[in-house]
């Protein structure tokens, strides 16, 4: 059974950040801890900024949670895997608040937070065998009964997406490792395996990536530096912009990346990245798809992930182009403009990705 639990304590690497409860009204309210109001940092810096006093959430987008908190509960997979959970052990789903499912993230979400105290379902059997981990995601997505759901929840946890995945420890290293849904083809993990090799060869950052048995897509985990968890916080929660909606602009992102990194290189680096999701025909640029990580006391843009050919919404790019869903050539130098990129540098990132991209571009801007 679930404890019933309507506060939690924050923790960064063992730390107390904070605690979060539920006020009578719904609403998430937070208060930092008086040790880390002295040592640490602000979490959340738009919305949580370091200082005394407690701290009331909105309704919208996140149903009453901050920002932050969202990011370290599963949407897609993820819910789909604690809903089949929950109601294995005869628990509804809806009768649960974000508190408790924060307490079942515990220790096991994205990024350095963890939450106590934890609500935890204990699997009966460990693997790290990727085709046996397919074979039961199989049923899930088929319908079918799986007497190991506990399992693929304790491997997936709080990731986010539609696409199922489990975080795997293969020679001391962190994997995410991705399967296809049900409306993917058997190439997608060759194609987003081929869009990661060609986004480093555009000078996008990215982790290594590569394709385990059975065609399954793997990227190393960037939230976990050894045994050390790193701060990660998407632009959804950052922003409070809703990632099911286009809700976002290139030009807002910028000026959002300048604001929290004061570092021009960071700007230029979004520039890059968007200029290959234009070319590339990444239209599910949605705001969970882009992250911040805090690292030596200074917040920098997370490499990049997710790059693959998408449709977006309504064939549109998630995150619009200087307004445009569907941007042309001056549109995206229209964002350089805004974003205070000199001409010969945005041409020269733009010559460059072009370039590189040749072998999957899908928008011809010559």
């Amino acid at each position: 059974m679930i404890k019933a639990i309507d506060s939690l304590n924050v923790l960064f690497s063992g730390q107390i950040v904070g605690r979060l409860i539920i006020a009578p009204d719904g609403l998430a309210l937070f208060e930092y801890n008086y040790d880390w109001l002295k040592t640490g940092f602000s979490i959340s810096p738009f919305y949580l900024p370091l200082k005394q006093g407690t701290f009331t959430a909105k309704q919208k987008p996140f149903g009453g949670l901050f920002g932050i908190f969202n990011d370290s509960l599963p949407d897609g997979w993820g819910n789909l895997l604690i809903d089949r959970l929950l109601k294995k052990h005869g628990i509804n789903p809806n009768s649960i608040s974000f508190i408790e499912r924060l307490s079942i993230v515990g220790n096991n979400g994205l990024g350095a937070l963890s939450y106590k105290p934890e609500n935890y379902f204990k699997s009966l059997i460990d693997s790290n065998d990727i085709e046996f981990l397919s074979s039961e995601v199989t049923k899930i997505l088929n319908e079918q009964e799986t007497e190991n759901i506990e399992l693929l929840y304790n491997k997936n946890c709080s990731s986010g997406g539609a696409r199922p995945k489990v975080f795997l420890k293969i020679k001391d290293d962190n994997w995410l490792i991705k399967f296809p849904n049900s409306h993917d083809s058997n190439e997608i993990g060759k194609i987003e395996y081929e869009y990661s090799i060609i986004a480093k060869k555009c000078g996008i950052e990215m982790p290594e990536t590569k394709i385990f048995e059975g065609n399954f897509f793997g990227v190393k985990r960037f939230d976990i530096i050894g045994k050390e968890k790193i701060h990660v916080h998407s632009v959804a929660g950052l922003l409070y912009a809703d990632f099911r909606l286009p809700s976002l602009d290139y030009i807002e992102l910028g000026k959002a990346t300048w604001t929290l990194t004061h570092n021009f290189k960071e700007v230029e680096k979004l520039f890059r990245l968007m200029v290959f999701n234009v070319l590339a025909g990444n239209k599910d640029d949605h705001s969970k798809n882009f992250s911040f990580i805090y690292e030596n006391n200074n917040w920098k843009l997370s490499p990049a992930y997710d790059l693959t050919p998408s449709y977006g919404f309504n064939n549109n790019h998630s995150t619009t182009i200087a307004g445009q869903g569907n941007p042309t050539k001056k549109d995206i130098f229209e964002v350089s403009i805004q974003l205070g990129i000199n001409k010969k540098n945005s041409e020269l990132i733009f010559d460059e990705v072009f370039e590189n991209c040749k072998p999957i571009l899908v928008a011809d801007f010559l």
